[in-house]
């Protein structure tokens, strides 16, 4: 699970498959990458 920071716009890759991707980058990095299967809001 990935708890972002900030706010930001993903949808499922089963409703929207462009906007589920994402990567992930640390100091300039890319450290990782991949596709959102589910998403989870806050209540």
């Amino acid at each position: 699970k990935v708890k972002p920071l900030r706010p930001f716009v993903i949808e499922k890759q089963s409703d929207f498959p462009e906007l589920a991707r994402f990567a992930i980058r640390d100091m300039g990095i890319t450290v990782a990458a991949g596709v959102c299967l589910d998403v989870v809001k806050l209540s």
